[in-house]
């Protein structure tokens, strides 16, 4: 049952029901304010957020469902820290607005699991002599270590971002090392990113070891992250956001789907059904690449085609199975779908649209744009505790002519 499966997302854990708020006492000294709304206890996050939603879309008619909790702490993936500080004495972390190096190391979003990497990678920059960035300087080589984690396979890609190839060879030296130190290490890779300005990554990547992704498994749905590729952050939530679409894709009788902006194949893969066929399209080919690996390895690869398109520049020309969607999944970025992306949808004219968004208020715009559709559930994901983000589904089904 639909119904049950909402209950199911939005069972509180009884460690979440019985928790206090989180405490840091970076924010509480003025050093990090990354989490905004820190101060603030979660259910008033959660509250406001749910304000703000239905304040958004008061005049949709939607049904609006309570929001989908996340524990407080430890739910993050990922981590981008900044390199800061010396070679002798790195800082992970970021530059606060008081101008001052901060180390996140023990920053509370993190699992436990992260703090002994995070030792391991200090210990590496000094062992291999990787210079960190500086700005207001332009020297230095490494500006940013990414770090992502996979709980099914409790293992970690390491991503070391350098401004050009002079320090890799020193990377490559010391690495043996480090892997067998560290054995939760699987998959780590040099990014290089030579503009000076706030660009977190560039678009050589130089892959260091013979794996060359994770692999998590959400509701028995296997996705691959590869570096560079996008997964959500928070793996508890996004397990939840995904099986909530199947199960309002399950209600309709589509018979194909078109998945835009498709990431890793996340949504497609969970909404796709007996008998049905997938379209996926999305700008990076590291993802496409994830998502074929998926789909083969759930065998349904025969019947689903995952493409490289850069929506945002072209509007694709759909192959013959899929002229006439029935039903289109569209996972955008912050900017939201834009003008000529709901123009085509307008003309492909499919019977339902899955609208996953981390932004709101373009979603809002979006469906300004799409005259002949009624909004009939949205629903709140918190994929970012103590900030003012939040993920949100929501189900448009189209209005007979």
């Amino acid at each position: 049952m639909v119904l049950a499966g909402w209950n199911r997302a939005n069972r509180m854990s009884p460690s979440l029901r019985n928790g206090a708020d989180m405490l840091c006492e970076k924010f509480s000294s003025d050093r990090c304010h990354s989490c905004q709304w820190l101060a603030l206890p979660y259910p008033q996050q959660l509250e406001r957020k749910q304000a703000q939603l239905k304040t958004l879309f008061a005049n949709s008619g939607a049904d609006f469902f309570p929001p989908v909790v996340s524990a407080e702490t430890r739910f993050r993936n990922k981590a981008k820290m900044v390199v800061l500080g010396t070679v002798d004495h790195p800082v992970l972390g970021i530059v606060n607005r008081h101008g001052v190096a901060t180390d996140l190391s023990d920053c509370p979003l993190y699992p436990a699991v992260f703090q002994p990497l995070f030792v391991a990678i200090k210990g590496f920059i000094k062992q291999a002599r990787l210079t960190p960035y500086n700005v207001s300087k332009k020297r230095g080589e490494l500006k940013f270590v990414l770090l992502q984690y996979s709980q099914a396979e409790n293992a970690f890609m390491l991503r070391f971002v350098l401004r050009s190839t002079e320090q890799i060879e020193r990377i490559r030296q010391h690495l043996p090392e480090l892997l067998a130190a560290q054995p939760s290490l699987k998959v780590v890779s040099v990014n290089l990113q030579p503009v000076h300005m706030a660009v977190l990554e560039g678009d050589e990547e130089v892959l260091l070891t013979e794996a060359g992704a994770l692999t998590e498994v959400l509701n028995d749905v296997p996705l691959h992250i590869r570096p560079g590729g996008f997964f959500q952050t928070n793996t508890d939530i996004a397990s939840k956001l995904y099986r909530t679409a199947a199960e309002w894709a399950s209600q309709s009788s589509a018979k194909n789907l078109v998945d835009l902006f498709c990431g890793a194949g996340g949504f497609g893969l969970h909404c796709l059904q007996s008998g049905q066929k997938l379209l996926g399209l999305e700008i990076s080919p590291e993802s496409i690449a994830a998502a074929q690996g998926s789909a083969e390895q759930m065998g349904c690869a025969d019947r689903v085609q995952f493409q490289v398109m850069d929506l945002q520049q072209g509007l694709p020309t759909l192959p013959a199975d899929f002229a006439h969607p029935d039903q289109v999944l569209v996972n955008p970025p912050r900017r939201g779908l834009g003008l000529a992306v709901c123009d085509w949808l307008r003309q492909v004219a499919p019977n339902q649209i899955l609208y996953s968004s981390c932004n709101a208020e373009s979603m809002a715009d979006d469906i300004g744009q799409l005259p002949g559709y009624r909004l009939r559930r949205l629903q709140l994901f918190d994929m970012f505790p103590h900030t003012a983000h939040y993920e949100v589904l929501g189900l448009l089904q189209r209005e007979p002519a």
